[in-house]
């Protein structure tokens, strides 16, 4: 079983299969998440590894409150940045400073990534449900905006839930099943085929996919 591992988006490259065939893919700069809690049952009441990664510099040690030092300090691991939290069967095999690089997913043919989508501000109908909108020859009135929505006397009102112009993205997405392409051990690189939600230098998590679990 793979955890929640953790990486950057670094953009956007174009690779050839076997076949000769164009694929987009991810390029995902995923340094080594290092292990810094093993929790179980009969002390936390479940069995989990929580990952840390992206060391933090000198500069900014300040930033990092008293109790999370001493939580790191606790398993003799330098601060990171972000944490994440995975649910195991068996926790005998982990051990708190053992290092989980891409090399875990040499067997992983599939995975999900998740991450934040880009935020585009306040959208209206056209972009953000892709409503058709109306004729745009001369002298329509009716072009972007959404229509009436009211109706008569009953109920006399605007039913809740419509779609409605407001704030596009910034949600948290999972896009499921991204076949593995290349894995760089070298340069801690993870190549996944598809687009992955985000934008450049943004957090990323990923894991096995749990509805195609094909081994290399």
């Amino acid at each position: 079983m793979t955890l929640k591992f953790m990486g950057k988006k670094a953009g956007m490259t174009r690779l050839f299969d076997d076949k000769g065939n164009l694929v987009v893919c991810t390029v995902i700069h995923a340094e080594a998440n290092v292990i810094t809690q093993v929790k179980n049952a009969e002390v936390d009441g479940y069995n989990a590894v929580q990952l840390g990664a992206f060391k933090v510099t000198a500069p900014k040690l300040r930033n990092v409150s008293k109790a999370m030092r001493g939580h790191y300090a606790k398993g003799n691991v330098e601060p990171r940045r972000k944490l994440s939290e995975t649910r195991v069967d068996d926790v005998e095999q982990y051990q708190v400073g053992q290092e989980v690089t891409v090399a875990s997913f040499a067997d992983v043919a599939y995975v999900n990534v998740c991450s934040i989508s880009k935020g585009k501000g306040h959208q209206g109908v056209i972009k953000r449900h892709h409503f058709a909108g109306g004729p745009a020859s001369h002298g329509s009135g009716f072009h972007r905006h959404g229509g009436s929505c009211g109706m008569r006397s009953s109920p006399g009102r605007c039913l809740p839930g419509q779609k409605k112009s407001g704030r596009m993205g910034g949600e948290r997405v999972t896009v499921e099943n991204l076949q593995v392409v290349k894995i760089d051990e070298a340069k801690q690189v993870l190549v996944i085929a598809g687009a992955v939600p985000g934008a450049r230098n943004s957090l990323v998590y990923v894991t096995a996919s749990k509805k195609k679990r094909v081994k290399k």
